[in-house]
């Protein structure tokens, strides 16, 4: 495959943009540009996020994918990846998810760390990165994808914001002084049966393992975390396909439930 051109960027760019606003899926962007692109992901994905702010999306924190190992080892990567989070992805604990903002919607129990503090530093570290975070909370991910039938590969997923769609966030803030974020269990559970199990070991070790990754490359990228930020840091267990309406309760031990409605 030849060489990804500016052409291909702009394209792709708005391929996903067009996705986003229709409803409808668009074709895998891996048919014109090289699957193990990540760069151009991360470029698809900047047009899009400037794009989407000039429109007046305000940025409210990010997120980290491909926290587990052996969904890295699937799309052979070795690092997580990052997207970002707007105002207008947020849904309150219990509401009504209208399916009809999502296309083909899954679902993945996390930890939510939010900021009280700016982390812009060089060199970072993860006693930095505890002393900047104000509370965690439990949290539904509710991913999604632009590209039709979930035909991703790396470049695809990255150029789609990260497969982001929306997200829910508990209201049993916790501090990291009173959780065991590495032994956590978690589990998701639909009519009462669970579909869905893990723990903290599952996001890279430790969900601020990952948070730690985030923040650096967010220095790097040029968009640094900052005091109000929310964090979704990634997997506790596997993701959990969303066929139709129903509710989906997320318990995080330490940290309470956290429910998402779907209609």
């Amino acid at each position: 495959m030849t060489k990804t051109t500016d052409a291909d960027i702009k394209k792709a760019a708005e391929m996903i943009r067009a996705a986003h606003d229709s409803g409808t899926p668009c074709a895998a962007l891996h048919d014109f540009i090289a699957a193990d692109d990540i760069a151009a992901g991360y470029a698809i994905q900047n047009v899009n996020t400037d794009h989407w702010l000039k429109q007046g999306r305000r940025l409210v924190g990010r997120k980290t994918g491909l926290t587990a190992r052996a969904v890295q080892k699937q799309l052979g990567v070795g690092q997580p990846d990052f997207g970002m989070l707007y105002a207008d992805m947020a849904y309150a604990d219990g509401a009504d998810v209208p399916l009809d903002r999502l296309m083909q919607p899954k679902i993945e129990g996390e930890i939510a760390f939010v900021l009280k503090s700016d982390l812009t530093q060089e060199q970072m570290t993860i006693t930095d990165v505890m002393q900047a975070i104000d509370y965690a909370v439990a949290a539904i991910e509710i991913v999604d994808s632009r590209i039709a039938d979930w035909d991703i590969k790396i470049m695809d997923t990255v150029a789609d914001n990260a497969s982001s769609g929306l997200y829910v966030l508990g209201t049993e803030p916790r501090a990291l002084s009173e959780l065991d974020l590495h032994l956590c269990g978690m589990v998701i559970e639909h009519q009462g049966e669970p579909v869905s199990t893990g723990a903290g070991a599952a996001c890279l070790g430790n969900p601020l393992n990952a948070t730690l990754w985030l923040a650096k490359t967010m220095v790097e990228v040029g968009r640094p975390l900052k005091a109000g930020d929310t964090i979704l840091s990634g997997a506790l267990g596997p993701m959990v396909a969303v066929p139709g309406p129903g509710v989906y309760e997320l318990r995080i031990s330490g940290l309470g439930s956290v429910r998402a409605a779907f209609v």
